[in-house]
């Protein structure tokens, strides 16, 4: 049956929508775009008061699964991706065993054909195991629907494997994401180096081990060709140097997570929260602060949560031995408009650009917009929803938050995957 949804705020900044609008699906795409469309035969979904805009991408996840089913799986992590209003997702390769090789990209592809709540937009490894030393098997990744390339987690150390990778990534039209650490600068560093680690006793973490390779993977850009993805920036100097590659031309994109926005260094006191502890680490006042610049300028490309679930005993080890990472599937979005858009400093039109429109320009997929023939992939917004974020509220898994008890406003309503919800009025189905 057809699905008419009624009466929400549509806004989608690529084709100039910003007004109460009906929408009418049928066969998974947009049938028809209009003002008071006749409902016929269509279920009709009433959708006043509500925000609709292009569903929601995190170009950056990850699923645990194969390897590690109890900290996240990918039929829990789709349906928390669905929670938070997101239509697709990108699942990181450092799984146990490493995405690598074709037969282990179709896995994951077979697997979200059968359990999943999003689309799965598989990402292989740049090196084998993620050892940085020799190229996976690039060729036959693609051929099982590959869309990018990452050793996400640690980075390709060497300059001459990297330059390697991105040449074959080229070849296959296909973006290289690069997380961007320098281990013998970085080392057994846990926050950031400076005022945090002298105040915390623990191992200083410098901007410097970040911006570097940075300017390294942006040189091999312009050497090869190969359009980078740079991910989770966190320091105003590395802003710096990806806004010069962008003025000069460069294919360079880059991504910024919530936990870097709105945390800071200081967020981290002597309780020692180790939902707090991340790859790469909190940065300062000032950080963030240009961070949130750059993605209001255009020179953050996107919003990307890094969701990285890990289990309650993991987390509860002391905090130079827990693991890094947080979840943020669920949270993205609702601190997205908490903190940017009811502050006024973010419209809805830029949301929609860093978290729909843009995560399908990098990862060059279909274009969802609300327009006649387009894909159904939508999400609906309750803009003055009010929850406070806890433990026992979460789809996912893992429930180490680095927002546990902060209050939010506005979150996900309605989530549809080729006009199937996926999530209907805040429960996910």
């Amino acid at each position: 049956m057809a699905l008419l949804l009624k009466g929400a705020r549509v806004i989608d900044p690529a084709v100039g929508l910003d007004g109460i609008i009906d929408i009418k699906i049928g066969d998974g795409r947009i049938a028809d775009v209009g003002k008071d469309l006749d409902a016929g035969d269509c279920e009709v979904r009433d959708l006043a008061g509500m925000i609709l805009i292009p569903g929601l991408i995190d170009v950056h996840v990850h699923l645990r699964e194969p390897g590690q089913e109890y900290k996240e799986t990918i039929e829990s992590g789709t349906r928390a991706a669905a929670k938070g209003g997101f239509v697709g997702v990108c699942p990181m390769p450092n799984t146990k065993p490493v995405c690598d090789s074709g037969p282990r990209l179709r896995y994951l592809v077979e697997t979200a054909e059968k359990c999943g709540y999003a689309r799965l937009y598989p990402v292989g490894s740049l090196s084998t195991g993620l050892a940085g030393t020799q190229l996976s098997e690039m060729g036959d990744m693609v051929a099982q629907g590959a869309i990018a390339f990452s050793d996400d987690g640690r980075g390709v150390q060497n300059d001459g494997m990297m330059r390697r990778a991105m040449d074959y990534a080229k070849m296959f039209d296909c973006v290289v994401m690069s997380h961007c650490q320098s281990e013998d600068l970085v080392g057994n560093g846990v926050v950031n180096e400076g005022v945090a680690s002298t105040r915390l006793g623990l191992a200083g973490w410098p901007a410097e081990g970040e911006e570097i390779q940075i300017a390294r993977d942006i040189a091999l850009c312009r050497l090869t060709g190969c359009r980078l993805h740079i991910q989770h920036v966190t320091t105003a100097g590395g802003v710096k140097i990806i806004r010069a590659a962008k003025l000069e031309g460069l294919p360079v994109s880059c991504e910024v997570t919530p936990h870097h926005l709105f945390l800071d260094e200081d967020s981290i006191d002597t309780g020692y929260n180790t939902n707090l502890k991340m790859n790469p680490p909190l940065r300062t006042k000032d950080d963030c602060a240009a961070l949130q610049d750059a993605l209001l300028d255009g020179t953050i490309d996107c919003i990307a949560s890094d969701h990285a679930p890990h289990a309650a005993h993991e987390k509860a080890l002391e905090f130079e031995l827990a693991p890094f990472g947080t979840i943020g599937l669920e949270t993205t979005l609702p601190l997205v408009l908490t903190n940017m858009v009811r502050s006024g400093r973010m419209s809805y039109a830029r949301l929609v650009d860093v978290l729909s429109h843009n995560p399908r320009r990098i990862l060059k997929l279909e274009p969802v917009t609300i327009e006649r023939g387009s894909s159904a992939d939508l999400t609906v917004i309750d803009p003055e929803a009010h929850f406070v974020v806890s433990v026992d509220g979460f789809e996912s898994k893992s429930a180490n938050s680095a927002f546990i008890g902060e209050t939010l406003v506005g979150m996900a309503y309605d989530t549809y995957v080729a006009g199937v919800a996926t999530l209907c009025s805040g429960k996910v189905v």
